[in-house]
């Protein structure tokens, strides 16, 4: 089993699409990761040798940012919007779309489960 980054990759997929397993890495740097290593595209995970097999792992510790090390730059880039307070920063902090989404029907992923407000009572005379 190839074992990448601290992810198990899928033996029967592709090459290209097993490396997708992988935080941080798409169908695109997939690509070109097996490209720069020298690994045939359509070649199954399980049919990589141990040679291709730190040819990449080697290539993705080098070049790319994947799993951990990526998702704490991402929280961190989400904490300094915070931090800053500058509009995208206060969507993230109240909960709310960041990217000019309208909130008045949608957004229910964003805002969660829907918070009934109740009618106003008329006053009696």
């Amino acid at each position: 089993m190839a074992r990448i980054a601290g992810i198990d990759l899928p033996k029967n997929k592709r090459g290209e699409i097993g490396l997708t397993y992988i935080f941080g890495i798409g169908r695109s740097t997939a690509r070109k990761i097996l490209q720069e290593t020298g690994v045939p595209l359509d070649k199954k995970v399980e049919e990589w040798n141990d040679e291709e097999l730190s040819k990449i792992r080697k290539y993705i510790t080098d070049n790319v940012k994947v799993e951990g090390a990526l998702r704490s730059e991402i929280q961190l880039n989400i904490k300094r919007l915070m931090d800053i307070g500058c509009y995208r920063g206060i969507r993230h902090r109240a909960g709310l779309p960041l990217r000019g989404q309208r909130t008045k029907n949608n957004s229910r992923t964003r805002k969660g489960k829907r918070k009934t407000v109740a009618n106003k009572k008329k006053a009696t005379k």
